[in-house]
């Protein structure tokens, strides 16, 4: 089984161009189910049928798995036995009435309106690494775009006369508009600073030495604004690009096209935003409405 994920992986890597985090993710759990069946004595995939793939995701339900987890590894698998049929290595697809479990999508965490304004505030502005600062989280929130994506631009990706940035993930790619802030913000580190910051480079940001910003690096920036503007959450980056999302559907975005910012493939996973749009409804209906919470008076 082993040299057919390694062929699967190399497909993933070369022919569907997926993400990194998608490949990593399909290697890792495909490797696992590759190690289970060995330790059962399986030597080919054309051992295995549907049971044994049912009493495997019975198994990681024993283990403790979470259900999010467990129904990522069944889609790996899925993916993985699709394949398998396309290339004609096996002759059914075993897993057809494999199911994952249900998992129930709760609201993601985000920051409010005045949360997102006092940590964009921090950046005081006053040396180069602040002006970038300030560009860097403007940008972010402007933009609802992942953490890998704002390391990854090129200057070349800015457009300030038209106000847009030009963001690339893995194949494809997708224009953002920018509003009024964020073009500022841009504008400032761009003329200003950006020259002697990131000489010889045609990353829009780097770190103070002109070397590509890592991941790690603007988590630990964003954790020291976050804690300079007294917000007591665990706050990531990926909560801004929540928080962006979220603020656009509260305020009557059109769901399309909050999902094309985003880079969503499927509008499915967009439409979890709408669940925090209802969940402040009822939070104000229940603060406004003079009967919403009446309470049963005692016989």
């Amino acid at each position: 089984m082993r040299e057919h994920i390694d062929n699967y992986i190399n497909f993933l890597t070369v022919v569907k161009r997926s993400s990194q985090n998608t490949i990593a993710s399909y290697k890792r759990d495909l490797l696992k189910l590759n190690v289970h069946f060995e330790s059962k004595g399986y030597n080919s995939i054309l051992d295995i049928n549907a049971m044994d793939l049912n009493n495997y995701v019975l198994d990681m339900k024993s283990q403790g798995m979470s259900l999010a987890t467990i129904s990522r590894n069944v889609a790996s698998i899925k993916s993985f036995f699709l394949y398998l049929l396309r290339q004609g290595i096996i002759k059914e697809d075993c897993t057809e009435q494999l199911k994952p479990p249900k998992v129930e999508k709760k609201a993601p965490e985000t920051l409010s309106v005045e949360e997102i304004n006092q940590l964009l505030e921090q950046p005081s502005k006053s040396t180069p690494k602040e002006v970038r600062d300030k560009a860097m989280l403007e940008l972010l929130y402007a933009t609802g775009m992942r953490v890998s994506e704002l390391i990854s631009l090129k200057i070349e990706d800015v457009n300030l006369a038209m106000s847009y940035i030009l963001c690339r993930d893995a194949n494809k790619e997708r224009v953002i508009p920018i509003e009024h802030a964020a073009r500022t913000a841009l504008e400032s580190y761009i003329n200003e600073y950006r020259q002697g910051m990131c000489e010889g480079s045609n990353y829009l940001f780097t770190n103070m030495k002109g070397q590509p910003m890592s991941r790690q690096g603007f988590w630990k920036l964003l954790k020291a604004y976050a804690v300079k503007a007294g917000i007591d959450k665990d706050i990531t980056p990926h909560m801004i690009r929540h928080s962006f999302a979220s603020h656009l559907v509260t305020n009557g975005a059109d769901l399309k096209a909050v999902q094309e910012m985003l880079g969503h493939s499927d509008i499915s996973t967009t439409q979890i935003y709408l669940k925090s749009k209802q969940s402040r409804i009822k939070e104000e209906y229940e603060k406004a409405h003079p009967r919403a919470k009446r309470k049963v008076a005692n016989n």
